[in-house]
């Protein structure tokens, strides 16, 4: 974890209990408090206003809603951003013939983040099934990540694979061109993000 990294004194400071943690659809209300926890925790340049609004955008299907957020109380603690099957692009990071599943049915796990604070109470595990719920809702069969394999003790891998996801291809580089040319800074590199990505395929029906 980057030594710049500072914790929320607002939840260090409280006795956290699970009974205090809600979840609910994502909607415009959130995104300045999911700009600064993603920002935080992924990456200066991770999320903006432009890339969050086509993301929140891409998991509407339906009048069905995959995006997901998480309040510890009155503030937002986590965040699932879910793009329905047949609203990303299948692109040269993606192995769609390793997946044993029809490509068309599949949904994109965009991005899952909790504030470190409030990790092990199982925030990104919920924000999973909720997201997972919901797209099943909209047709999908399975769900598509790219896990990002320097996540502090490796617990975005763990976390996936606890859950179901599966290995089919890891990536190296996965993020250097947002570092290069859409303002994304690591927070883990030194210097140009060479990042891996673990691709991984989560099949509903193993749920």
């Amino acid at each position: 974890m980057p030594s710049t990294y500072t914790y929320r004194e607002w939840i260090l400071a409280k006795p956290k209990s699970s009974t205090d943690i809600t979840y609910t659809a994502l909607t415009p209300d959130h995104f300045a408090a999911v700009l600064e926890l993603g920002n935080r925790v992924q990456g200066e340049g991770y999320l903006n206003l432009n890339n969050l609004t086509d993301y929140y955008q891409r998991g509407l299907k339906d009048d069905i809603n995959a995006g997901i957020v998480a309040f510890y109380r009155d503030q937002l603690v986590g965040f699932r951003l879910t793009f329905a099957q047949g609203q990303w692009d299948i692109d040269q990071w993606a192995t769609p013939a390793e997946w044993d599943v029809d490509p068309a049915t599949v949904c994109y796990f965009k991005c899952n983040t909790v504030d470190p604070a409030m990790q092990g109470y199982g925030i990104g595990s919920t924000l999973l099934s909720k997201a997972i719920d919901a797209a099943k809702r909209q047709g999908s069969n399975a769900g598509l990540a790219h896990i990002w394999l320097a996540s502090p003790g490796n617990s975005a891998f763990k976390y996936f694979s606890k859950n179901g996801g599966r290995l089919i291809k890891e990536h190296p580089n996965k993020w250097q061109y947002a570092a290069m040319y859409e303002g994304y800074d690591c927070p883990v590199c030194d210097s140009l993000c060479a990042c891996v990505a673990a691709e991984m395929l989560l099949t509903f029906s193993q749920q």
